[in-house]
C-alpha cells in the first residue's frame, strides 16, 4: 500500500494491499454522502447503514490512506490533553463526557470487531502515565484526582512496571486497548459494503454546500461531477472541503508527530501496555507483534506543521530516549511521521458545520486521539442526522467558544508565518539542489517551490498555499511541502495530500 502522507512507510501498511474502488459517477445516489475513507468516515458509513440509510463514501485516495495508517494505534479513554485541563477549561461534566465518549468508542471497536469477525488483533490492557524527568510539578497528582472526578474507576497509584528510566510513581489506568488499524479498517469497509454502502475512490471533493430553499446538500468534485443527497459528513481529519476558517481553523492547529519502531528480541522484557509521560511534548509508547518479532513503537517530538526544521534529529532523539527508558530495545526498524489537529481546549470538533448551511456535518480536531475520536464522532454524527439526542453533542459542538489563551497564541503564531513573503529563498537556483531535494527560490516578488527528482528533472510550483496564502516549507523527512499557517500538506511534486487546501500547488513555467 502506498503511504500518501509522505515517503516513509508506517508499520501498519506492511503486507496490506490498497483498497480502491471505481470513481464516482452521476449514477451514484445516496441519502448520505460521507467524504473521507479513514476510520471516522468508514465508521460513519457503517453505523448509518446499520440504521437503514443509503450511504455513498468517497475519497480521492485508497481507503485508509490518510492519517489512520500513520498513528501509533493507541485506543485510550484517557485524554491526551489531560482531564485536569478539560476540567479547568470547562467543568467536571465536560471531562466526564469526554471519558464516556472515548470509552464508548473502544467498546464499539471491540464489539464490532467481534460481531463482524474482523481479525484486527484487538486487546484490552493497562496504560501507565509517568512523570517526565524535567517535570517537577504536581501534574500526576492533579491528573489522578481529575480522572477520578471524570468517572475513571479503574485507576490506582503504582510503582513503574517497566525498566530503565520509567521508574517511580505512576498512574495505572485499566481497560484501555490496542489493535491493528488497517486490518480493522479493511474489515469494517467490507462489513459496510455488505450493508449496502457504496465506496468510490479516485476523485477529490472540492466543495460541499448545505440545504437551501432551491438546492439539496451538494458535493462538488474535481472532475466537475455534482452529487446531491440529504446530508453530507466531512470526515477528512482536517475539515476539508468545508474551509470554515473562522469557526474551525482559528480554533485548532496542525502538528507533525514522529514515530520510531525498535526491535525487541524478548517480547516479555517490556510489559505489554500503553505508556505516556508528562514531558512537553510528551512521549507515547506501545508494543506491536509483527510476524516473528515484537516492535516497540515510540512517538513524540511534536511541532507545528511547517515550523521548526523536521530533519534535525527528531527520530534519533526518540530512539535515544527509547533505549534509555527501555534498555532491551534494539535496532530501529521503522520510522514515519503523521499529522494531528490540536483544538485549543483539548476536545475535538464534531457536529453541524457552522457556516455551510443545513445538513453538512464535520468530524475533526482529533487532538492525537484520532482512532477513538473518529469512532465516537461517527456515533455522534449518526445521532444528529437521525434527530436523536446525544449527551456528547455539547462538548464537541463546532460552535462552542474556544477563543482562549491557547487559541489566541496559535492564531498569533499562524499570522506570524506570513513574514515568509519577505524572506530570502533557501536556494538561488535549481542548480543548488541535489536529486531528491527541495527548496524555496525567490523570483522577483514571488516565491517558487522547487523540487529536483532523483532523475534530475526540475519541478517548480508556486510556494503560496491555495488555502489562505501561507508560504509552504520543504519537509526533507517525508519529502513534502508543508504550510505553516493551517497545515496543508503537498507531495514533492505539488499534489495535495492533506487539507484545508482543496487544490494542488499551481505549477510555474
Amino acid at each position: 500500500m502506498q503511504a500518501q502522507d509522505g515517503i516513509l512507510k508506517p508499520i501498519w501498511v506492511e503486507n496490506q494491499k490498497p483498497l480502491t474502488f471505481p470513481a464516482p459517477t452521476a449514477a451514484d445516489t445516496a441519502e448520505v454522502i460521507v467524504v473521507g475513507g479513514g476510520i471516522s468516515g468508514v465508521t460513519t458509513a457503517y453505523v448509518l447503514a446499520k440504521q437503514g440509510k443509503k450511504v455513498l463514501l468517497v475519497d480521492e485516495g485508497p481507503i485508509g490512506s490518510g492519517q489512520t495508517h500513520r498513528t501509533s494505534a493507541h485506543l485510550a479513554s484517557i485524554i491526551d490533553d489531560r482531564f485536569s485541563v478539560i476540567e479547568k477549561e470547562h467543568d467536571v461534566e465536560f471531562s466526564k463526557l469526554a471519558h464516556q465518549s472515548h470509552s464508548a468508542a473502544i467498546d464499539f471497536i471491540e464489539r464490532v470487531s467481534g460481531e463482524e469477525k474482523i481479525d484486527c488483533e484487538f486487546a484490552r490492557l493497562n496504560a501507565y502515565l509517568f512523570r517526565g524527568p524535567d517535570d517537577k510539578s504536581d501534574t500526576l497528582e492533579k491528573e489522578f484526582d481529575a480522572a477520578g472526578r471524570a468517572g475513571v474507576s479503574d485507576l490506582e497509584w503504582v510503582v513503574s512496571p517497566g525498566d530503565g528510566a520509567l521508574t517511580g510513581k505512576a498512574i495505572r489506568f485499566g481497560g484501555q486497548g490496542i489493535f491493528h488499524p488497517m486490518k480493522y479498517l479493511r474489515g469494517l469497509t467490507l462489513a459496510a459494503e455488505n450493508l449496502g454502502v457504496v465506496f468510490r475512490t479516485g476523485d477529490r471533493v472540492m466543495d460541499t454546500s448545505g440545504k437551501t430553499k432551491d438546492q439539496p446538500p451538494t458535493a462538488t468534485f474535481a472532475s466537475g461531477l455534482k452529487l446531491t443527497c440529504e446530508a453530507i459528513v466531512v470526515a477528512t481529519n482536517t475539515p476539508t472541503p468545508i474551509n470554515d476558517w473562522l469557526s474551525i481553523y482559528l480554533k485548532q492547529a496542525a502538528y507533525r508527530t514522529y514515530m520510531v519502531g525498535l526491535a525487541v528480541e524478548n517480547e516479555f522484557s517490556v510489559p505489554n501496555a500503553l505508556y505516556w509521560d508528562t514531558t512537553d511534548p510528551y512521549h507515547y509508547v506501545r508494543l506491536e507483534k509483527m510476524d516473528d518479532r515484537t516492535v516497540l513503537l515510540v512517538g513524540g517530538e511534536d511541532h507545528k506543521t511547517g515550523q521548526d526544521h523536521p530533519d534535525d534529529g527528531r527520530f534519533e532523539r526518540l530512539t535515544r530516549w527509547a533505549k534509555e527508558v527501555f534498555p532491551s530495545a534494539g535496532e530501529e526498524v521503522y520510522r514515519w511521521s503523521g499529522q494531528v489537529q490540536e483544538p485549543s481546549d483539548g476536545l475535538g470538533v464534531v457536529g453541524v458545520a457552522p457556516t455551510k448551511g443545513e445538513n453538512v456535518y464535520v468530524i475533526t480536531g482529533d487532538s492525537g486521539m484520532g482512532l477513538t475520536h473518529g469512532t465516537l464522532g461517527a456515533l455522534l454524527v449518526t445521532d444528529l442526522i437521525l434527530g436523536r439526542e446525544n449527551p456528547w453533542a455539547k462538548i464537541y459542538d463546532p460552535k462552542r467558544f474556544l477563543m482562549n489563551t491557547e487559541a489566541l497564541k496559535e492564531d498569533l503564531n499562524a499570522n506570524a508565518q506570513y513574514v515568509d513573503y519577505l524572506t530570502r529563498g533557501d536556494i538561488k537556483s535549481p542548480a543548488d539542489l541535489k536529486p531528491g531535494e527541495g527548496g524555496l527560490m525567490r523570483s522577483g516578488l514571488k516565491k517558487i517551490a522547487v523540487y529536483k527528482t532523483d532523475e534530475g528533472k526540475v519541478c517548480q510550483f508556486s510556494a503560496v498555499c491555495p488555502h489562505l496564502g501561507g508560504i509552504v516549507q520543504w519537509n526533507p523527512v517525508e519529502k513534502t511541502w508543508d504550510c505553516p499557517v493551517h497545515g496543508s500538506h503537498f507531495d514533492c511534486e505539488g499534489k495535495l495530500l492533506i487539507g484545508p487546501s482543496t487544490d494542488d500547488l499551481p505549477p510555474v513555467g
